[in-house]
This record gives structure tokens, C-alpha cells and sequence, in this order.
């Protein structure tokens, strides 16, 4: 059985934190005994591991449904992506290798299906405050998949966001090909809405009820 402590988090504290920043927010035991750390921000060690994660084009299944390689593999990407008020969580083994990401951040939802929206639909989308719905998008790093670790780490990690934003509205958008991102999407309480699913390009929004 998979196990978390959540550790203290000071008041003091706000999100996003300073780039660079790591704050251990909950230790993790998976269901072989191994520990694991759940960090809030990256550390420069962090952001290096992800980088070359990012590129590695043997992790088919990480190239085909993310654009993680444009998004992180360049030098200096992650700090510019870092920019758009992102706040990233980590699970870190025991010897500080990266396991999962996920991460959090204002966004207004359905942006990217918005020319299959009515003109009436189309003026009640700008009319959203962006700062009302929060997205939300995960990973999983070989050689740790298949441990049952994601569901119970991006539960905590969503926890804990919403702590810092309780009146946001939570979506991901995902691939209908990633079967096992819509899985855990409904684990954690997401539905479908298919107002937002974009057949086209092959992608849906989830919103957490």
C-alpha cells in the first residue's frame, strides 16, 4: 500500500515559489518500502534531470503525447516556461531521481478548442477571468512507471495546490489517445466535457467536479 506524510508547509510560503526554489511538502512509501520525496519546486539538479527526460526519444510514449521535448529540452525553456505563474510538484526517489512531475497553473479553459465554439459560446469564453480555472498536467518517468505512484502523488499535489487556491476551478487537457492519463484523470474525480473535446486534433478537457 502506498503511503504519504504531508510535512508542514510555513505560512509563509506562496505560490509560485522563487524559480529554483524546492520545499519537501510529503514523504512517500510505495508498496515495496521504497521512500520518495514530494517537492514543491525545482532545483537546478531538478530542472536538468527533467531537461534530458524531456528529450530522451526512446520514451515513445512520453514523445507522442506530450511536446515536453520543445517545452523543457532547450537550454533555458523550463525558466522561460516558468514565467507563465506555473507551479511544478516532483517526486524525487532516494537518491534525488525524478519519478513525476506535475504541475499547476491559471489558465482559461478550452482555449484550445475555441474555433469550434458558437458566437454566443465564443463571448461567454472572453468573458473569463483566466484566473478562475487552473490547469493541471502530469508525468510519469521510466523506470518508475507502473509502481502505482501517480494517482496517490498527484492527488497530494492537487491537495495541496488547491490549499494555495481553493476557489480555482481544476481542468487538464489531454490527448484522446493517452488512455492512461484519462484514467487517472477520472481517478482523481475529472470528467469529459465535451464542449471542449476537439476530435480534430485529437484532444479533450477534463474538469475536476
Amino acid at each position: 500500500m502506498v503511503t504519504i506524510s504531508p510535512l508542514a508547509i510555513a505560512t509563509t510560503v506562496h505560490v509560485p515559489v522563487p524559480l529554483y526554489t524546492s520545499i519537501p511538502v510529503g514523504r512517500m512509501t510505495d508498496d515495496a518500502g521504497e521512500s520518495y520525496a514530494i517537492v514543491l519546486g525545482l532545483s537546478k539538479d531538478v530542472i536538468e534531470q527533467l531537461r534530458e527526460k524531456s528529450v530522451d526519444t526512446s520514451d515513445e510514449a512520453l514523445q507522442k503525447n506530450t511536446s515536453d521535448f520543445e517545452r523543457f529540452g532547450k537550454e533555458g525553456a523550463y525558466e522561460e516556461w516558468y514565467t507563465k505563474e506555473r507551479t511544478p510538484f516532483v517526486l524525487l526517489s532516494k537518491d534525488s531521481s525524478l519519478a513525476a512531475l506535475a504541475w499547476f497553473g491559471p489558465k482559461a479553459i478550452g482555449r484550445k478548442s475555441l474555433r469550434h465554439l458558437s458566437g454566443e459560446e465564443l463571448k461567454e469564453e472572453y468573458k473569463q477571468d483566466e484566473k478562475e480555472w487552473h490547469t493541471i498536467v502530469y508525468r510519469s518517468y521510466n523506470p518508475f512507471r507502473g509502481r502505482r505512484l501517480m494517482t496517490p502523488f498527484v492527488q497530494f499535489a492537487l491537495d495541496t495546490y488547491r490549499s494555495f487556491y481553493p476557489d480555482a476551478k481544476i481542468w487538464a487537457g489531454i490527448s484522446l489517445d493517452n488512455a492512461a492519463s484519462i484514467a487517472l484523470a477520472h481517478k482523481l474525480g475529472f470528467k469529459e466535457d465535451k464542449a471542449y473535446t476537439d476530435v480534430a486534433k485529437n484532444w479533450t478537457a477534463m474538469i475536476l467536479n
